[in-house]
């Protein structure tokens, strides 16, 4: 934000009375060691805050009256508010009130959501759902909207179709950023010849959010040369991508003015690799910013939220007022944010006190000029808001039986295509291997961690069913199966026995959405997801953190899986914009080539 509302010409006009002498401040943080992140230095001052605006850094003696509040900072570091530059709520399982309670508590007081995944599933209805949510809580968050579902017309079924024309008016509402991430593009030669009309209206889309100073965001894995130069293009010539997984690609996408968004999620990890450009390479950290993408309640609650990604970024090597910066004034400057990320007069009045800089243990939180939360707690967290009806009932696939599921084959042996899924990542491996064939159908095999997958369409369209084979999970027995796919968030079903995962499947049709899992043809654990199939409406983080736990161990106790998190690593084994294989509602998919491959390698073993 670059010019005054009226609001903020009256705030700095009421502001410049009280410097000049009339008038005392509403709250003083006194005697802390501000960390400066425009000039990279830490010094004592004083803070002084009226409304929600910073007044001045430095003696305040003068700006303390009777009435001010004082806030003592001594033996402690205040640091602007953090940021996360990029995330999904719906990843979290949690609604934006319950997820802000936390986050908040932990330090981070804005927030650059993408609600990509409830409008895979209900298009702009799901997205205005949450856009409204959003503009009743006290942390500022600012969405970044989709231009395109499904990502990649032709190899998957999304329950809305969104293009250019469908986010126009979106894009005019004051908490929406711009464009998200340009999933559609992320192979831009594969979209340009499967539909270069995609390509022209990714343009269109880009040049409207620029032409209404918004921003444009990237996703642009593994790609380098002629394709990263088109990708950039694409997004309007100044974008950020958040799928960068080597120190390489970092650096090449750094000297093509892309900013990187490093990467610490739950299940997805890339700071550590990325940061060696500073750290080996000595590169500028102007356009290196950190994001969650996607965090559980679990380790938001136990973690903490941009705090836990800032110390990470310290334990790599990095100063630790140059790893605030990458969490503060860098994705505040690649937003255009100005007001936000920094302690100076005039800028929002968000801080944070901690107390060690190393281990960013966040003390106390103010937010709009008001001490919000002390030692992890706030004082007065979001109450839930329940979500509409129409938002709450979107599972319309009709009951599935084993049959449906099971993959057919000839002879007594078959050699299969499969997805090997790597931890912490979600990108996945091509696997290829033989599978024993029973009475024409093809048998999963624990014994080699080759179990049956398949994902079926849930939004009442197409009504099919893909299938192949999973490595990775460590599961021994049973079936899990799931309402969150990304990106279009079809039914993910995983197991050892096609009659269990019939079970699970229908679970989570029944539940409307969630995630159930299934051993001998009983349900043994699930967590209904009603709102979008994706998140609860009704628990809060601790209660959301509690079940995902105790389904976690049921997974690993009861069915034997190993895999860390295996419903976060599962659900993006369809996710299309990422290499290498993934499985969707029409099959599995080469998402390099763009083409949908049979997962039965014909002949016999």
């Amino acid at each position: 934000m670059d010019h005054l509302s009226l609001k903020q010409t009256l705030q700095f006009s009421r502001a410049v009375d009280i410097l000049l002498g009339n008038g005392k401040a509403d709250l003083v943080v006194h005697g802390g060691q501000v960390v400066n992140v425009i000039t990279r230095e830490i010094y004592p001052a004083d803070i002084a805050i009226n409304g929600d605006t910073i007044l001045c850094v430095g003696n305040c003696d003068a700006l303390t009256g009777p009435e001010t509040q004082v806030l003592d900072a001594t033996g402690r570091y205040v640091i602007p508010g953090l940021i996360d530059a990029h995330m999904h709520f719906e990843s979290s399982m949690l609604t934006c009130s319950a997820f802000s309670g936390p986050s908040i508590a932990s330090g981070t007081t804005a927030l650059f959501a993408d609600p990509h995944e409830i409008a895979n599933v209900l298009g702009t209805t799901g997205i205005r759902a949450m856009l409204e949510e959003a503009k009743e809580l006290p942390n500022r968050i600012f969405f970044t909207v989709p231009a395109l579902t499904p990502d990649v017309p032709g190899l998957e079924t999304a329950g809305a179709d969104l293009r250019c024309d469908s986010i126009a008016a979106l894009l005019q509402e004051s908490n929406v950023q711009g464009l998200g991430e340009m999933q559609g593009v992320s192979n831009p030669r594969q979209a340009y010849h499967r539909d270069r009309v995609l390509i022209d209206d990714m343009l269109s889309a880009a040049f409207l959010s620029g032409s209404l100073g918004k921003t444009t965001e990237g996703n642009a894995p593994g790609l380098s040369g002629a394709e990263l130069a088109a990708h950039i293009l694409i997004c309007g010539g100044e974008t950020s991508c958040h799928e960068t997984t080597t120190k390489e690609e970092c650096l090449e996408k750094l000297r093509n003015g892309v900013t990187v968004f490093m990467r610490e999620g739950s299940t997805q990890k890339n700071m550590a690799a990325c940061i060696r450009v500073v750290t080996e390479d000595g590169v500028d950290s102007r356009k290196l910013v950190l994001c969650t993408d996607d965090m559980t309640a679990a380790d938001l609650l136990n973690h903490g939220h941009m705090a836990e990604a800032v110390r990470r970024t310290i334990a790599c090597g990095i100063d630790p007022v140059e790893a605030i910066q990458m969490a503060t004034v860098n994705p505040a400057l690649h937003y255009g944010h100005r007001e936000l990320g920094v302690i100076a007069p005039g800028k929002c009045a968000d801080l944070c006190l901690v107390g060690d800089l190393t281990e960013m243990d966040v003390q106390a939180v103010v937010l709009r000029g008001k001490l919000v939360a002390e030692n992890g707690v706030m004082f007065q967290p979001p109450a839930p808001r329940p979500y509409p009806d129409d938002i709450r009932h979107s599972v319309k696939n009709a009951p599935v039986h084993a049959e449906d599921l099971a993959l057919n084959a000839s002879g007594r042996t078959v050699r299969v295509r499969g997805i090997g899924i790597i931890p912490d990542q979600n990108l996945t491996d091509c696997v290829e291997d033989v599978l024993p064939v029973k009475d024409g159908i093809v048998q999963p095999d624990t014994s080699r961690d080759l179990l049956a997958f398949d994902c079926v369409e849930r939004h009442g369209r197409r009504g099919g069913i893909g299938k192949t084979f999973v490595r990775g999970l460590g599961l021994k027995q049973g079936a899990i199966a799931l309402s969150v796919g990304h990106d279009t968030h079809n039914l993910m079903v995983a197991g050892a026995d096609y009659h269990d995962m019939a079970v699970a499947a229908n679970r989570v049709t029944a539940m409307q959405g969630g995630i159930a899992l299934v051993l001998n043809g009983r349900c043994i654990g699930d967590l209904p997801l009603p709102v979008a199939g994706l998140m609860s409406d009704v628990m809060t983080a601790t209660e959301m953190s509690e079940r995902l736990t105790a389904l976690c161990d049921a997974a690993s106790q009861q069915l034997g899986v190993t895999l860390h998190d295996p419903f976060m690593h599962l659900s993006f084994a369809s996710l299309v914009t990422s290499p290498k294989w993934k499985l969707t509602d029409l099959g599995l998919i080469d998402t390099e080539r763009g083409q949908i491959l049979d997962p039965i390698l014909q002949g016999r073993w």
